[in-house]
């Protein structure tokens, strides 16, 4: 496996929809089950989602982890010894589906920073203003430092909703494991940096905290999967692989998305405007908008 310009490409045999499969050959035993390992995977409630006005400080990572509050280190003392048994995108407590029976579809983009990661699809983001197609933006800190300016405008736009890709982009792990070339956060403390320290920052710039957490390459080993949700956030995934980490052709994108079914959450992309993830889903939206879908943010429904 490889990444791809700072985003893990998933390579799926087939296009579209992609169940969840438990018993995936992604998910891997480890020796011994670990009591602490396996803990509720129910959110503690959210502070207020209230918006406030937009911080001026906006544009640079956050350079100095913060300090670690009473809760945060009561997770590491519960999770120190924890040992993972499963890795993959799909575990108890990754969210997949919207809980609904209306023809439904949530649009998910990332935007993973980095190097070769931290572009703009303008021409997307534009459709999508035009058209009046709400969508949930997953952003890492190092794409808010890129664009700081572009930030802001999305953060202030009522089309979008704002949620957490992480501060470095790294799969979540408590032992360092890797997804397509990406080393994983490799303690519990890293795991609470990579969460917390850009659910921080963006509630700082935006006056919001995040309701969801998608880790870089969206791999989490069962352990920090349970971080997620004792941090209070949601760990989003996705049943429709929507772009492939931006390797899908036009093509490819239209037959992704127009298999996409009630409920679905379409993952994709909005940091490479040089691929064809803006053409893809401008030519999808209008044949599912005829087959009666509707577009929705996330944190409109609930999850399962």
């Amino acid at each position: 496996m490889v990444a791809f310009s700072g985003c893990g490409v998933h390579n799926e045999a087939a296009l579209g929809t992609v169940e969840p499969n438990p018993s995936s050959a992604q998910a891997e035993a480890s020796s011994s089950p670990s009591p602490a390992s396996t803990p509720s995977l129910e959110p503690k409630p959210s502070p207020s989602q209230t918006p406030a006005p937009l911080s001026s400080s906006i544009g640079s990572v956050p350079q100095v982890k913060h300090a670690f509050s009473a809760a945060e280190e009561a997770v590491v003392k519960q999770y120190r010894s924890a040992i993972p048994q499963k890795w993959g995108e799909r575990l108890p407590g990754i969210r997949t589906h919207i809980v609904t029976k209306e023809p439904l579809i949530a649009l998910t983009f990332d935007a993973c920073g980095g190097k070769e990661g931290s572009g703009y699809d303008k021409k997307l983001i534009d459709y999508l203003i035009k058209e009046k197609i709400p969508a949930t933006l997953f952003v890492n800190a190092r794409w808010i430092e890129a664009n700081p300016d572009i930030f802001a405008q999305l953060a202030a736009n009522p089309l979008f909703e704002i949620e957490n890709h992480g501060t470095e982009h790294r799969p979540l792990s408590v032992n360092g494991k890797l997804a397509y070339g990406i080393k994983g956060t490799k303690s519990v403390e890293e795991v609470i940096h990579e969460i917390d320290d850009n659910a921080d920052h963006i509630e700082k710039l935006t006056g919001r905290r995040p309701l969801f957490f998608r880790s870089g390459t969206a791999y989490y080993d069962d352990v920090s999967a349970s971080i997620v949700h004792d941090l209070g956030f949601q760990a989003a995934g996705y049943n429709v692989l929507g772009d492939a980490g931006a390797t899908y052709n036009t093509e490819q994108v239209y037959q992704a998305l127009t298999k996409a079914k009630s409920g679905s959450i379409v993952l994709a992309h909005m940091n490479h405007p040089e691929k064809d993830t803006a053409e893809g889903v401008m030519k999808a939206i209008p044949v599912l908008q005829k087959a009666g879908f509707r577009f929705v943010q996330l944190a409109t429904y609930d999850l399962d």
